[in-house]
Formats: structure tokens, sequence, C-alpha cells
């Protein structure tokens, strides 16, 4: 018999249960569903974090206090042996060449109030150059003016959500606020900006480093931002700011961080969570391959009568076998065709929903769902076809399996 008359056999076979199958199609599209949507969504969270980094250019570095070996990895908040201060940053403004801008920064939370408004905000205490280093826009008036850092100014610049609180009816351009016990005046508010590494720019208060330093009783910075003038001398320019601090400080104490380092880093853990997704999908898909094969044997056990018959007129084993294999492939390839239009359609749903996580569905996934759902097929369809392949023409004439 010619592969295509086998294929319309089996087909023809398949129609004859439309129940059955149903159930058995729904089984295996879930399991393509599933893997199709939580690869999107992790491929969304890794594509998500790149861009927030990208967002800001690719010549970033991050001066911490502290020594860690782990590259592109956030060491802990444990105090250093000598940490960062305002001269550390003037230093290394003064000695390194590469260095385009430097922003030390201070932060903490602290109660802002305008009359009867007041609220608990972050406070970033920082200088002029800030606001470049993270790509941020004024909506009205100026950002800090520059000057010398060690000097504290009671000025402040307020983020687009707190200006907008504490100042509904009235410009805040030029009005005084208190932060904490500091009387201070309002010099400009950044436009919309949203969430930027972590940070909500849209619901914080600038004020001068040294300024946020005294605010806040804090003694040393939290970090230091620095923008190289090229992206081919990030790693040479961290080598430099390690060494100038570890002269300064008597020992190697502090860790300079590049931000395709971060990035590096933060995508191999969001694809190792990928990959983790992906096999959670493919837990439900095995459990719908358990499914076909209960389809499967029991349509061997219906379909005795048509086995005898087919092997009484000279159908071969293997022949039977193949019968029920590629009922088995249609099954599992149908149900995963399926289980991708629904995969996608959920995952365009969700970007509809959260505009902010690019979700994306890799293509390796969905290839690899289609491909895996077939070999489960096959590999769960295999005991039920060699049953059949194996019956006996005249017991199986008579209607028994045995």
């Amino acid at each position: 018999m010619p592969l295509r008359d086998l294929v319309r056999f089996a087909w023809a076979a398949l129609k004859g249960h439309p129940i059955r199958i149903g159930l058995c199609l729904t089984g295996i599209a879930i399991g393509i569903m599933a893997i199709v949507v939580l690869t999107a969504l992790g491929e969304g969270a890794r594509r998500y974090v790149v861009n927030e980094f990208m967002s800001i250019g690719s010549n970033l570095l991050i001066v911490i206090p502290g020594k860690t070996e782990t590259t592109g990895a956030f060491p802990g908040f444990a105090g250093a042996p000598h940490d960062l201060t305002i001269t550390d940053s003037q230093a290394l403004n003064r000695s390194i060449r590469s260095i385009q801008l430097l922003a030390p920064i201070s932060m903490g939370t602290e109660t802002v109030h305008y009359g009867e408004r007041r609220r608990q905000v972050p406070i970033v205490g920082t200088t002029s150059d800030f606001l470049e280093i993270r790509h941020l826009h004024m909506a009205q008036g100026q950002f800090l003016p520059t000057g010398d850092p060690q000097r504290g100014t009671p000025l402040v610049v307020l983020g687009h959500r707190v200006a907008q609180e504490l100042f509904p009816d009235t410009p805040p351009v030029g009005q005084l606020i208190r932060v904490a016990d500091w009387r201070m005046r309002v010099i400009g508010t950044l436009a919309p900006r949203g969430t930027q590494l972590s940070m909500d720019m849209d619901d914080l208060v600038i004020v001068p480093v040294a300024t946020g330093m005294q605010l806040l009783n804090r003694h040393t910075l939290y970090r230091i931002l620095i923008r190289a003038r090229n992206v081919s001398e990030l790693a040479t320019t961290c080598d430099h700011i390690v060494a100038l601090l570890a002269q300064r400080h008597g020992e190697d104490d502090t860790t300079c961080i590049t931000q395709g380092a971060v990035v590096s880093t933060f995508s191999s853990i969001l694809n190792a969570l990928t990959l983790s997704l992906a096999a959670i999908g493919l837990i439900s898909l095995t459990v719908a391959g358990i499914g076909v094969m209960n389809v499967m044997l029991v349509a061997v056990s219906d379909r005795t009568e048509e086995i005898g018959l087919l092997k009484a007129l000279g159908a071969r084993s293997g022949q039977i076998l193949l019968i029920f294999l590629i009922e088995a492939i249609i099954l599992s390839l149908a149900g995963g065709i399926i289980g991708l239009a629904l995969g996608w359609v959920i995952v365009q749903g969700l970007i509809t929903l959260y505009p902010a996580i690019p979700a994306s569905t890799p293509f390796w996934a969905s290839v690899s769902a289609v491909v895996v759902s077939v070999v489960v097929g096959v590999v769960f369809g295999l005991i039920p076809a060699r049953r059949a392949g194996r019956l006996d023409p005249i017991h199986a004439l008579e209607g028994h399996t045995t």
C-alpha cells in the first residue's frame, strides 16, 4: 500500500471518533501553547532588561564600593573597607581622560511637603552630568547647575509625577518646598520618563550631591555613574578607575562594572529562566503524549476486526504498525499547530495588555515545540502501533486483541 493511501486511511479512521480525537488534540495543544507562552514571557523579560540598559547608551560604567570577582554581578551591600566619596569622584574626573561624564550618587528616602500635600519619595543626590548620563529631559526650568560638588545648595528638581501631585494647579518652578527639615527651591521638573534601570524616574526628587548627603545623613556615595568617551575604551577605563581608587584607598576595594557585563549576566540568567519555563511546558506535553497513547490503545481495541481484515487481505505487520504511527503523528502535528496558533494569540494579547514587556516566542522554541510534539506522538504511539501490528489475523477477525 503506498504511503499516500496509508495517510488517507489513517485520516479517515481518525475522523470516525471526533470526541476522542478532540480531547487528545486539546491536550497536545495546551502543552504546545504553554511552551509558546512561557518562552515568550522569558524572552520578553530578557529583552526588557537589555532594552533598559541600552536606552541609556552602551558606554556606561558603574563604580561600586566593595570588591567582587563575579563579572557583571552587583556585590553585596555590606560595608567596604573604604567607601566612595565625593573627592574620589573628583579625582577620577580629573585624572582619567577617557571619562566623558561623571555623576556621583547618594540615595535615600525622605518626606516632601508643599502646603497640605506631602509624601515620601526617593531622594537622589547627584550633579549636572546625571541628566545626560541617564538620558533624561527637562519639562520645565533647568537641571542642577554645574559647579563644585562639595558645595550644597537648597535646590531641587522634581520628577514628573511628584511635580503633578504636589502642584496640581500651580507652576512648580520657583516654589519653595520642604524636603525633610530643609526648605528648598524648585528649579525644574523632569519630562515623563517612566522606569529606568528599576528606578521610577517620574517618582523621585533630585538635589545636589552634597545637599543630599547632608539631608540623608550620609558620609559616602552609593554609586558613581560614568560615561566613557568611546565604547572601545570601556575596559581600559574600568582598569584605570580601579587602579586609581586602589592607590587612593591603599587597597583594591572597589568594583567597576561595564554595562555589557551587566547585560550579559542578566541575559544568561533570563535565558536559563526561559529554558526552565520551556521545560515546564514539556511536562504538560508529556502528559498529553500519554493521552495519545491511551487514545491509540483504545483505537486498537475497537478496530481489531478491521486489523484482522487488513492482514487477511495481505497487509503486513509493518504496514499496520505504520498506519497507527501515522495516526499518532497526525494527532500530535495537528495539536502542535493548534497550540502554536493559540499561543501566538495569547502572546499578542499579553503584548497589548503589557506593551512595556516585549514578549516574543523565540523561533527555536516554536520549531522545537512542534518537533517535540511529533516526537511525543511517535514515542507514545509506538506501543499501541506495535500491539496492532502483532495481532494474529484470525483472532483479530474474531474480535480478540490477544
